[in-house]
């Protein structure tokens, strides 16, 4: 491996996701209203759990293109990883090689209208799933591998989204960077603070409006969290990798 590459086509890839994201969420409403099977609000599409696929091959194919065994690239099956508050957890993507853990991904969703239920519950679940996985590794649960986090997010870009929300906060200040913030500002500043604290080393942070079924448009709200810095984090991460197996 010489140096990693970032397909030229990338934009149009994540595109291609966007307009998966969508079509498969819209499709999961349509088929279970047929069933007559009813979730609470969105939840319809939310359990599905397909809807992210389109990004998970993206991140699949590139890592591929980029001279890593497609063996050792785990997306459908053998996700779990032990951790040291509960005995395992299912990631999204995983690269394991010779018992050594190389990437680990998880990626997360939002769609309207409860925003403000699911934004905590997103918040909790990434800081708890980084805390759990950091401390097997301090504890040697992955044989001296040093694996890289990643964290995507996917956002509705909408009204209830992009709009202020009041804030609640009976005895002290919130932090400023929170004053007057839209939930999209809201997971732009998680998203960043994940990787400042270091409990995932990249996040990606994208957003959507519904209606880009057909266009794929998506809105980047940070460059910092773009789909491109995290790919040169991954990608500099499975360089170290192979450079260390004396593979360069």
């Amino acid at each position: 491996m010489k140096n990693f590459l970032i397909p030229k086509d990338t934009e149009n890839r994540i595109r291609q996701a966007i307009r998966f994201f969508w079509n498969t969420r819209d499709g999961q409403i349509l088929r279970q209203e047929e069933n007559s099977v009813h979730d609470q609000g969105n939840r319809g599409a939310v359990t599905g759990g397909k809807q992210l696929d389109g990004f998970l091959e993206l991140i699949r194919q590139i890592l591929i293109e980029n001279e890593v065994a497609e063996g050792i690239i785990f997306v459908n099956k053998k996700l779990e990883l032990p951790g040291f508050f509960r005995p395992t957890k299912k990631w999204d993507l995983l690269v394991v090689d010779r018992e050594k853990l190389i990437l680990a991904i998880e990626l997360k969703s939002q769609v309207g209208p409860s925003f403000g239920n699911n934004f905590n519950n997103r918040t909790e679940e990434a800081m708890g799933s980084a805390l759990d996985i950091w401390t097997a590794f301090r504890e040697g649960v992955f044989k001296n591998s040093n694996p890289w986090l990643g964290y995507l997010m996917v956002l509705e870009d909408c009204n209830n989204s992009s709009s202020p929300i009041s804030i609640r906060s009976s005895h002290f200040s919130v932090m400023k960077e929170f004053e007057n913030s839209s939930y999209i500002k809201r997971y732009e500043v998680f998203c960043n603070k994940l990787v400042l604290e270091r409990q995932y080393n990249a996040a990606c942070f994208l957003t959507s409006r519904r209606d880009s079924a057909q266009t794929g448009d998506f809105n980047v709200p940070n460059e910092q969290l773009s789909f491109y810095a995290f790919l040169v984090s991954m990608l500099s991460a499975v360089f170290t990798y192979h450079a260390a197996k004396g593979n360069v």
